[in-house]
């Protein structure tokens, strides 16, 4: 079968589709990755065909518009700020997954796309399916992660999930008008076409664990968690890391992956101050945020882009924004962690953490200090429970298998 995979967003909303498109390939299937041209390298030798779609997150993100989410103060805040900036992207990826489409059998949305995707399938008269890295439809169990996951009370967090869903389909309303008039495609409006695939209980798998996230009893037929779809990654730790590693005891991982941060210079100081009061050595992750160790000993090292998976297992603890992948190669590698959420999901996230007995708190970007993040390092490599508990999950979920449920429901939407 000829499929498409689409997403959007991210190096976290791209990368487990690296890995999840792999094991479709490996079942025989011609798999496609739609996303961003900035993450090709990530499908090299996956066997997934890559197709680039126009916008440049990285440049998104660093603008202007992007680092004003620092501004906003409540989860409903930085949603709004955040639709507003994607329904230009979301136009402008529009002609770009129309012709990744044209060639498949089935398209798999992700669900930052999901009703820009599901539309394009319905137009070209083909199936499609959902794949979301976080749970997007509202319950009364939990608050709305996109939200920042915070309980509303069971009223509360249904309507906050409905909000959510509300302002995503007004993301696409310009790309829905571009599909109806540059395309010919006979399409509803999102809102209606949205209504209409719940109500025909339009299938979502969901790429994390029950082990982490239960099922809602509250949500309706056909969303079903699958588990983790952990990242294509055949990359080796540089020589200096290796070194690094080899040169003491396991050191304390900081990284915020692809977040912003307002001030870099200022948070990679308090983090340094942080590793030195808690006695502790650190690699401090680069990323987006810019952060960059200077610690004036051999006690901290400052690297790039590194592969989780073979990192994390040799960390005494990692610090982190608690997006969706990382969360999941954290819980992967059985180590302690401290969560650092940021914006919309980390939120929700760094709480499930601290309720699976992972970690010991959260420590909020706004609130973070050498103060606030040394007594959480201290408690992290020092309390045995944590590390026993994440070693207890990570064993639990290395005997799962997110991709079976994904091939499984390839067969049966193409009977």
């Amino acid at each position: 079968m000829r499929v498409v995979i689409m997403t959007a967003g991210s190096r976290g909303d791209v990368a487990p589709y690296t890995g999840l498109g792999a094991g479709l390939a490996r079942s025989g299937h011609e798999v496609t990755l739609a996303t961003h041209g900035l993450f090709a390298p990530l499908a090299a030798g996956s066997g997934v065909r890559f197709h680039p779609t126009p916008v440049d997150p990285h440049a998104v993100s660093h603008s202007d518009r992007g680092r004003g989410l620092h501004a906003s103060t409540t989860g409903i805040g930085k949603l709004l700020r955040a639709a507003s900036m994607a329904r230009s992207a979301a136009e402008e990826m529009t002609d770009a997954l129309v012709r990744a489409a044209r060639g498949a059998d089935i398209v798999l949305a992700a669900g930052a796309v999901a009703p820009l995707g599901r539309a394009i399938a319905e137009g070209l008269s083909l199936p499609s399916l959902g794949l979301f890295l976080q749970p997007q439809h509202p319950t009364r169990e939990f608050g709305a992660p996109m939200l920042g996951g915070r309980s509303l009370g069971t009223l509360g967090n249904h309507l906050g999930g409905r909000a959510v869903i509300s302002a995503v389909d007004q993301v696409y309303t310009q790309a829905m008008h571009r599909l109806r008039t540059r395309h010919g495609m006979a399409l509803r409006g999102p809102s209606a076409s949205r209504r209409a695939h719940e109500r025909a209980h339009w299938p979502v798998l969901h790429g994390f664990s029950e082990r982490v996230v239960p099922r809602p009893e509250d949500w309706r037929p056909g969303l079903d968690i699958a588990g983790y779809w952990w990242p294509h990654d055949t990359r080796t730790l540089p020589g200096e890391l290796e070194e690094f590693l080899a040169a003491g005891p396991p050191p304390v991982f900081v990284g915020l992956g692809s977040a912003t941060v307002p001030d870099p210079g200022h948070l990679s100081a308090e983090i340094v101050r942080a590793l030195r009061a808690a006695g502790l050595r650190g690699i401090v992750q680069q990323g987006w945020a810019g952060l960059t160790a200077h610690s004036g000993d051999d006690a901290v090292i400052t690297v790039g882009d590194v592969p989780h998976a073979l990192l994390f297992p040799r960390t005494a603890a990692v610090v982190h924004h608690a997006g969706a992948g990382t969360t999941g190669a954290v819980l992967r590698a059985g180590v302690p962690t401290i969560p650092v959420p940021v914006q919309f999901d980390g939120g929700f996230w760094a709480a499930r953490l601290v309720a699976l007995g992972t970690a010991p708190c959260a420590v909020p970007l706004r609130r973070l200090t050498a103060g606030t993040l040394a007594p959480a390092l201290r408690r992290a490599t020092g309390e045995p429970r944590h590390r026993a508990r994440a070693g207890e999950l990570a064993r639990g979920l290395a005997g799962e298998d997110g991709v079976a449920p994904v091939l499984a429901a390839l067969d049966r939407l193409t009977r």
